[in-house]
């Protein structure tokens, strides 16, 4: 039995994690704990990356630490979680606020842990994924950033990024996510992206990958993937599309573990 623990903000569509484990088969238990996250000021120099201040953003969720992040831990560790996942914009706060705040999640639990963010770029270069289009769920600020975040760690190239205008709309349904996606796509595009945790979608990444002809990677498939791979797990699994039904690169002996 392989247990997996992720850490969610308020808004995140948790519920996806049960369809999610339903599609992935016996074997595998996904552990979700909300955990009441801090903020910060994604544009605070003390916060972001040092390639220079950015445009003024909302608040971004953040893990908490110490005191307060020590009961979701403990709640995982009992479930028996093997490796942790925040489901959260790390991006937000450019590429080495992200690469430290997984540094400080893994210190705080003691597990293996990534996010939601570097769950995205590993996912785009598992695919081998060259060309990106990313749907409308971000206003223009978070939407450049994670565009910046997606080229400087998977490689891949951001060729349609739109911003969402206003509040963005509840985009639950086959029908309202492949709008979604649409508003994005371009012929050029090998991949479609669908960020953002509260956006439903484990039970229909095949029909939009169907609809659009391309691998699609949305929020919570890649989240529940990059901590299957911080395990050395591969799970065959169609239904949750393109990403679960790659092969590993190099085929090891039943006997012999696979290499970290």
């Amino acid at each position: 039995m392989t247990s997996l623990g992720f850490l969610y903000p308020e808004g995140t569509a948790a519920d996806d994690y049960v369809r999610v484990e339903q599609l992935l088969g016996g074997g595998i238990r996904l552990h979700a704990v909300r955990a009441a996250p801090a903020s910060v000021d994604a544009s605070d120099p003390a916060a972001a990356a040092p390639d220079g201040p950015g445009p003024a953003l909302t608040a971004v969720p953040v893990p908490p630490d110490g005191e307060r992040l020590a009961p979701a831990v403990e709640e995982l560790r009992l479930a028996g979680a093997e490796a942790l996942v925040w489901a959260g914009p790390g991006f937000a706060l450019r590429q080495e606020g992200a690469h430290a705040q997984v540094r400080a999640l893994a210190l705080a639990a003691g597990l293996p842990a990534s996010s939601t963010s570097f769950a995205f770029a590993h996912a785009v270069r598992e695919l081998g994924a060259e060309r990106l289009a990313v749907a409308p769920v971000y206003g223009p600020e978070l939407t450049e950033r994670f565009a910046r975040f997606l080229t400087a760690e998977s490689g891949a190239r951001v060729v349609s990024a739109p911003s969402a205008t206003g509040a963005p709309a509840p985009a639950d349904g086959l029908t309202a996510l492949t709008e979604l996606a649409r508003a994005a796509d371009v012929p050029e595009a090998t991949a479609v992206l669908l960020p953002g945790t509260p956006l439903r979608t484990a039970a229909h990444l095949t029909a939009l990958e169907q609809h659009l002809g391309k691998p699609v990677l949305t929020a919570n498939q890649v989240t529940v993937w990059e901590a299957l791979r911080l395990t050395d797990r591969r799970v065959n699994a169609p239904r949750l599309g393109a990403l679960f039904t790659r092969e590993p690169l190099v085929q090891m002996p039943a006997d012999r573990p696979p290499p970290r």
